[in-house]
């Protein structure tokens, strides 16, 4: 669930989506509802204001990137044009597998309330929506993707020792701008997030600073800044204390393969009249311009 809409899943998979499984009937479209869009509705990386999500069925998927725009000129009526080519390039990206196991007792998995399979689905999305949140706004990792730390030339932003007022968005709105982007999102952990959203407008003051932002000191603050969204990452071990990165989602691509597995088997904890559920998932990661990122840094994060 997010932002207050549940997924809606097709019926009959409320009611035994373990035993479809274990039968190997489940269609891609059921794949796809069961798990593909939980483990969406999960992921930061996912998220529409963060990054373009990208649905492929090819082992790779190559992003244009234009490091040179082709030359104009003001030219005489009458005479020839200059031609002139663009230099293109292309990112190759290349999903790799992201998988989760979870054990199931054969009770839960009889049971035919909506609510008991539900346990199983939200384990398993959860479970693989923070790796692929991991992998994207970490550094380089083993057998996985890259992510934003492993780039070494996105602009870096400094919101001094402490934070006291939103100079820092001001800058990092302005870098994307200059490069020809825009800030989609600024993303942080939830710790950093909490410490953005208690400023006050002045000492000895209980008015929130982002309130007065938009207008309206009486109301209560929206998740923005600036009016870019402010993503909060849950899990604190993804983006480090004092560290908020500014992304355009134009500029950022999470790309997942569309051959996303739901494996049951009864015989991986047979001595424990268990199930096993598996999910198996491909993504990769594109950054094919790296100064329409912002790393912003605070007390020297």
């Amino acid at each position: 669930m997010r932002d207050g809409h549940a997924v809606v899943l097709p019926k009959r998979h409320d009611m035994a989506f373990l035993s479809d499984a274990a039968s190997g009937i489940l269609t891609p479209e059921e794949v796809g509802e069961l798990i593909v869009r939980p483990i969406q509705d999960e992921s930061v990386a996912m998220r529409p204001e963060v990054a373009t999500v990208v649905n492929t069925a090819s082992p790779t998927f190559r992003i244009p990137v234009v490091d040179e725009d082709a030359a104009a000129a003001w030219v005489p009526e009458g005479n020839d044009i200059d031609l002139t080519d663009p230099t293109v390039t292309e990112e190759v990206v290349t999903p790799l597998k992201v998988a989760a196991l979870v054990k199931v007792s054969s009770e839960l998995a009889e049971d035919s309330s909506p609510e008991a399979t539900e346990v199983v689905r939200a384990s398993l999305a959860r479970s693989v929506a923070r790796k692929i949140d991991a992998a994207f706004f970490g550094n380089t990792v083993t057998n996985g993707p890259s992510g934003l730390l492993s780039l070494n030339d996105t602009q870096t932003v400094s919101a001094g020792s402490t934070l006291t007022n939103l100079d820092w968005a001001i800058a990092a709105k302005t870098a994307l701008r200059k490069v020809g982007s825009t800030a989609t999102s600024f993303v942080a952990n939830a710790d950093t997030v909490a410490s953005i959203e208690s400023l006050k407008t002045e000492a000895n003051s209980n008015q929130p600073l982002l309130a007065s932002t938009v207008g309206d000191a009486t109301r209560a603050p929206g998740e923005t800044v600036l009016g870019v969204p402010l993503v909060a990452v849950a899990d604190g071990t993804s983006v480090a204390d004092g560290l908020i990165w500014a992304l355009d989602k134009a500029k950022v691509f999470v790309v997942l393969r569309r051959d996303v597995t739901l494996d049951v088997s009864s015989d991986y904890f047979f001595n424990s009249d268990s199930l096993a559920v598996r999910v198996t998932c491909r993504v990769g990661f594109g950054f094919p311009h790296h100064q329409a990122i912002a790393r912003i840094g605070i007390g020297g994060s």
